[in-house]
């Protein structure tokens, strides 16, 4: 009896303790469940797509949802720039969605040799499954390479479901004869590991293999889902034209992304040239390879802050850093009214203030 009544009482003595320990726990684990993400396997109507989903589903704002590119995941090609310090004053006010393209996310099963993969059409045509699935109305897409171009056709396919397209070495147009052969040339005399790795990274970085290009190369050719890229890389070098003009082109403002040094420099720019500038920035950023968003985050993350502000989001948002040690110069030219033109130049190195870029200018950015 005497032992009962102190298991008792020493049950008693801490219900507080308890809740409070109890509590503690509950907040722990949701901070490690938006940090790692919330997985999930979502039904389209052409197949199954595996998409992270970082914080509250919250539909206030538009969700930010990325896209990858061919050889990486959605963790491999964003963690670096969403878990950025700076990145985190948006993180905290969006929702993200990583999409994995399918059978690209880590640890995928490898297809049948029978498999018919989707095309990039098709794939485009599986977002809006997966904006149905969390209840979004809108997104912000952030797509890079292979992304850029599937979230570029999502983009004009449903003009309506997209406030803002950030599109990293985009490359609209299909493959041309000369492209065609070199690619043909390319799968004979080198692996696909090589191939992906050239897609991805600049000449001077595959030249002085750099700890990102190992790394990468370690990564991709001991991949258990090689047998997947290559079906996915097969089918971006069969893609279609967008045929973008300033006439048929994006309903949203949209934020070119291109290193100087980037495999796609040249399609980028001329993306660029066919796109209404009064609804285009182009960010060139200066010794930059062909992964800005692993190599140059801060960067990055400034220019997503002055985008993002441009729609109408984050208006008291401060740039921090880079935006205290960063001088700019700017090339306008004005009216007699003093009205600036649409088309500006910033860059590094000399004196300026700051100036927030507007949806309704392109800015050609040196950064």
């Amino acid at each position: 009896m005497t032992t009962e009544m102190q298991e008792i009482a020493i049950t008693e003595e801490k219900p507080l303790l308890t809740g409070q320990a109890e509590t503690k726990d509950a907040e722990a684990a949701a901070r490690i469940l938006l940090d790692q993400g919330q997985e999930h396997s979502i039904e389209t109507p052409h197949g199954v797509l595996h998409v992270t989903l970082h914080g509250t589903r919250t539909t206030r704002r538009p969700a930010i949802l990325t896209f990858h590119d061919v050889g990486l995941d959605s963790k491999s090609c964003f963690s670096p720039l969403f878990k950025f310090e700076e990145m985190q004053e948006i993180v905290k006010n969006f929702t993200l969605i990583h999409v994995d393209a399918p059978g690209q996310d880590e640890g995928a099963a490898a297809y049948p040799a029978s498999y018919q993969y989707p095309s990039m059409d098709t794939i485009a045509e599986m977002i809006p499954s997966v904006l149905q699935f969390f209840n979004f109305r809108t997104v912000i897409g952030v797509g890079v390479g292979v992304g850029a171009y599937i979230l570029s056709e999502f983009a004009i396919a449903n003009p309506d479901s997209v406030e803002g397209l950030v599109l990293v070495n985009v490359d609209p147009n299909a493959r041309g004869w000369i492209d065609w052969a070199a690619q043909k040339l390319s799968s004979v005399t080198s692996s696909l590991t090589e191939q992906i790795l050239s897609h991805l990274f600049s000449q001077e970085e595959m030249s002085s293999n750099t700890t990102l290009v190992q790394s990468h190369r370690e990564r991709i050719s001991k991949a258990s889902n090689l047998v997947n890229m290559e079906l996915f890389w097969k089918t971006y070098n069969s893609r279609r034209d967008l045929n973008i003009d300033r006439n048929n082109s994006f309903k949203c403002p949209v934020m070119l992304v291109v290193g100087d040094q980037a495999p796609y420099e040249e399609a980028a720019v001329e993306c660029n040239s066919k796109m209404d500038p009064t609804t285009t920035s182009f960010l060139k950023m200066a010794d930059a390879g062909g992964l800005p968003q692993l190599t140059q985050p801060a960067k990055l993350t400034e220019a997503f802050k002055y985008f993002i502000q441009g729609m109408g989001y984050m208006a008291s948002s401060c740039m921090t850093r880079l935006s205290r040690s960063r001088t700019t110069s700017l090339s306008s030219s004005y009216s007699m009214d003093g009205s600036r033109s649409r088309s500006r130049t910033l860059s590094q190195g000399s004196q300026g203030g700051q100036m927030p870029p507007s949806p309704s200018q392109t800015m050609e950015v040196s950064c």
